[in-house]
Order: C-alpha cells, then sequence, then structure tokens
C-alpha cells in the first residue's frame, strides 16, 4: 500500500510539474506575442491591441467557412450555392436528388429563368437520344459525336494528377470527351481513352519550339494521337478575359515544367494573348494552318466582349470562303472560372453568357454561317436546368469545369490557387492528393455526366421536344424587372423566328 501511495505521489507531482511548464510556456510565448505586436509597424490592430488583434485575422480567416456551413441559405452564396452543390454530388453519388414540400428557389429576381411546359409532354417510347453532329466538316478528319455535357478546359499543373486521371477515365465511360486546357497533353489525359479536346493557350504549351512559338512538328505529333480529335485556341477565358494563365511556380513540378516546356519551380505566366493573332485575318489564318497540320477540327474559346467582332469575323469567313471558318466557337462566361485571376478581371471584365450566347448565334445566323460553325458553350452550367437554357439558346454541346471539381469532392474551400487544396484537386501536395481515389471519382464523373444528361432530357421531354437540341428560345423565359416573364425569343427575337410554339 505504501508503495502504491509512493507511485501515484510521483505521477501527481509530474503532472503538477508538466501543468506549471505548460502553463510557464504559454505565459511567455504571450509575453514574447506582446513585445512582437507591440515593436511592429506593419498592423495598426496588433500594435494597438497586443496578442488579442491577433484573433481578427484568425475570425477573418475563418469567416468565410462558418457562414458557408452555418449561416448562408440553401440559395445565397457564391460562386455556388449549396443547392447547386448538393445536387452535384448527389448526382455524382448517383443517389436520390428528389426534394420535397416545395422549391427554395424564388421566382420573383429579375433574370430568373422559367421552362414552358407542353399541356402533352414527349413520353418516353417518343423520346429519342440526343442527335449525333459533326464537327468539322471541311477537314480531313471530322469529330462525330453526340455528347451534349462534356469536361471543360482544366491544366495538369492546374489540377492534379489523380484529378486528371479520374476525369479522362471517367469521360470515356460516359462516352463524353475531355479538354486538356493550356498546360499540354500529360499521359494521365490519355490513360483514360476517353476523347481529347487540345487547348492551345497563348504560350502554346505542348506545341512549341524552344522559341516558344507554334511548332508544325510539335502540332503533328500531337494529332498522332488517334485520342486527340479536335484543337481549341484559346483566346480567352472567364476567369480573367485579357490576361494569359497564371500557374505559381509552387505546382510547375519536374514533369509539368517538361509537358509544358518551361522552368521547374517558376511561375508559369502566359502573355495576355496569342503574339502572332493580331487581327481577324491571321486568326483565321491560324485556324487554317492548325487545321492543314493536323488534319482536325480547329475552333477557339472566347469570352465575349467588344460589340461588333462576331459580325466582323462572319464578314472575313464570307469573303475567304465557308472552308475558312473555325470548325466551332466555344463561348465563355465572363462570370469566373478554375483559374487564378485579378479580382478587377474576374468581377468586372467581359459580357455574362446570358448576353454573350444570343448574340454569337444570331451573328452566325444572320451571315447563314450558323450550320458551318458549331457553338460550345461554357460558364456555371453545373446544373441541368442552366445547360437546358443554354441549349434552348442555340448552343449545339455544354461544357463545365468547375461542375466536375466538385463531382470529384470539391467543397468550394477556394484554396484552387494555394496548392492547399483539401480535396487533392488543385494540389500537388501528394499527403492531399491521398484523399483522392481516382477510381472511385472516375465513376462519380461518370455518374454526373449519365444524370445530367437524363435530367436535361427530363426537362426538354416537359417542353414537348424529343430530344435536348430540340428546344428553342419559345420554351425558356425570363422574368423582368415588372415581375412578369417574357419569351426569350421575344428577348432575343432573331433565331427562330420563324418558329411556331408547340
Amino acid at each position: 500500500m505504501l508503495e502504491y501511495s509512493s507511485v501515484l505521489l510521483t505521477i501527481l507531482q509530474g503532472l503538477a510539474a508538466l501543468f506549471i511548464f505548460v502553463i510557464g510556456s504559454g505565459v511567455l510565448v504571450v509575453i514574447a506575442m506582446y513585445i512582437a505586436d507591440i515593436s511592429q509597424t506593419t498592423h495598426a490592430i496588433r500594435r494597438n491591441y497586443p496578442v488579442v488583434g491577433r484573433f481578427r485575422y484568425l475570425f477573418e480567416n475563418m469567416g468565410e467557412f462558418f457562414r458557408q456551413y452555418f449561416f448562408a441559405q440553401d440559395r445565397e452564396e457564391m460562386p455556388f450555392n449549396r443547392a447547386q452543390r448538393s445536387w452535384v454530388y448527389r448526382s455524382a453519388k448517383n443517389i436520390d436528388s428528389t426534394m420535397a414540400f416545395g422549391s427554395t428557389r424564388s421566382l420573383k429576381p429579375t433574370g430568373t429563368i422559367l421552362f414552358v411546359n407542353c399541356p402533352f409532354p414527349t413520353l418516353g417510347k417518343d423520346a429519342v437520344k440526343a442527335r449525333s453532329i459533326t464537327i468539322g466538316e471541311y477537314c480531313k478528319k471530322p469529330y462525330q459525336t453526340s455528347s451534349l455535357f462534356n469536361i471543360s478546359g482544366m491544366s495538369y499543373g492546374a489540377i492534379s494528377r489523380p484529378a486528371v486521371k479520374a476525369l479522362s477515365k471517367g469521360a470515356a465511360m460516359a462516352g463524353a470527351w475531355m479538354n486538356t486546357g493550356e498546360g499540354g497533353l500529360s499521359p494521365y489525359h490519355l490513360e483514360g481513352g476517353c476523347d481529347i479536346v487540345f487547348q492551345i493557350g497563348t504560350a502554346k504549351y505542348g506545341v512549341r519550339d524552344q522559341a516558344g512559338n507554334l511548332s508544325d512538328e510539335r502540332l503533328r505529333e500531337i494529332a498522332a494521337h488517334e485520342q486527340v480529335k479536335m484543337f481549341e485556341l484559346k483566346l480567352s477565358q472567364g476567369a480573367k478575359p485579357g490576361k494569359g494563365g497564371i500557374l505559381p511556380g509552387s505546382k510547375v513540378t519536374t514533369e509539368i515544367a517538361k509537358i509544358r516546356g518551361i522552368n521547374v519551380g517558376e511561375d508559369s505566366i502566359s502573355p495576355n494573348r496569342h503574339t502572332d493573332i493580331n487581327n481577324i485575318e491571321e486568326l483565321l489564318n491560324m485556324i487554317e494552318r492548325i487545321r492543314e497540320v493536323t488534319g482536325k477540327p480547329v475552333g477557339f474559346k472566347a469570352v465575349i466582349g467588344a460589340y461588333g467582332w462576331i459580325d466582323n469575323l462572319c464578314l472575313a469567313i464570307k469573303q475567304r470562303g465557308v472552308h475558312s471558318a473555325p470548325d466551332f466557337i466555344t463561348i465563355d462566361s465572363a462570370e469566373g472560372g478554375t483559374g487564378a485571376a485579378p479580382m478587377s478581371l474576374m468581377d468586372y471584365m467581359g459580357l455574362p453568357l446570358h448576353e454573350s450566347l444570343p448574340l454569337v448565334v444570331d451573328s452566325l445566323e444572320k451571315h447563314g454561317l450558323r450550320d458551318r460553325i458549331k457553338i460550345i458553350c461554357s460558364g456555371k452550367l453545373v446544373n441541368p436546368a442552366e445547360a437546358a437554357w443554354a441549349l434552348s439558346m442555340g448552343a449545339d454541346f455544354i461544357v463545365s469545369a468547375r461542375g466536375f471539381m466538385f463531382a470529384l469532392g470539391c467543397i468550394q474551400a477556394l484554396q484552387c490557387n494555394k496548392n492547399t487544396c483539401p480535396t487533392g484537386i488543385t494540389t500537388h501536395d501528394k499527403k492531399l492528393q491521398r484523399g483522392l481515389d481516382p477510381e472511385n471519382k472516375a465513376v462519380r464523373v461518370k455518374n454526373y455526366i449519365e444524370n445530367m444528361v437524363y435530367e436535361i432530357g427530363v426537362i426538354s421531354h416537359s417542353c414537348g421536344v424529343r430530344e435536348p437540341r430540340e428546344l428553342k428560345r419559345f420554351h425558356c423565359r425570363a422574368v423582368g424587372e415588372d415581375g412578369c416573364s417574357r419569351s426569350m425569343q421575344e428577348l432575343y427575337p432573331y433565331y427562330d423566328s420563324d418558329s411556331t410554339v408547340n
């Protein structure tokens, strides 16, 4: 009993000593922080309120997470609200996405989109799959596809190796294509077996010579891959119209540097435009050059800005002949994107999709080029209704980047540009990448695509058409300032002006 008491006393003495040590260390830390705060001249709050002032920065940093998970309503967050994200999560996991007791979506705000249901909806037995479309009819190797919803440009480097693998395999399983983004073609894009759209950014990553100019030899090497179906010249993107891509040096690994042809560990900043494309004529010359060298369809991606530019492009094409036209135009919205970008451009530059999409479609229709040039639509189209709206306005295909990031497990932590993405999607930190299993996430990518296409079809059939590409502007309405809705055909009357309501 005496020995037991002695041991117990020793333990208590040890705990007491540890407690005193911890308290003493804490006091020393607080004193050190106090001295540091009152001595520094950078932060006024910390200088005036030593130690306590530090909590202000902690709360500011944590505020966005508390708002997202505890305080924000389902439909009020930006850039994507909880309702939008939740639908993608459920569809990617292939679980029930139905809801009860009424919608939480307000129908009163100006611009709210509504679809008009047909009194006699399309029966299941009468519905058909999305029709096949040929892109690049004047090419040696046109691309024919019926894929409705596809993966937009996200570079290997901007997103991680397991993310690229999952997207590639998931797209292949669903029969969709995947855009490489401007970072070049990696083995992981090809690994899954999906169709590939190779994007040529302003720095010509992956197809550049040692001087940084476009290389015909490298173009042929890329085109030799059977999976590479098309080439896309990126003029601008929604995250930063008028500015080139930005890949922080912390993400430029040895492998990525080799694929892109740049230096390891250095910031990879592309020019704000193609230095060898100064006007419309040079743009058309570049498109013809790439098409001739590769034998495959070539188009361009742009955020629409300057009024009249698309009309001038159409006039130039008509002078040269319809064969000179881009095989497709990818219209990106000015509503942000996955890329790291200055707030001044992210928030204020370019036209949003609801204005630019009908502008381009109507211009092509007016000049008789609508059938020649296919329209690919990008920009916050992560849910079925948004995609169906774009189809009703004249788009042929829908592509998304952030929607697929959600399908991979993105929690909108807003860490894309810091190499600290907690879900392993936009980081090259091996410990963080470990949480992203490409095999599991590939299935989620496939599910997301299939559920998107299915529910776009549900909207289409409710409107009385057999397949999504039959949607027209009169199937869709927008709420005006007076609270009443108007047909999109009335608001944008040129296209489908000879159509009659079902």
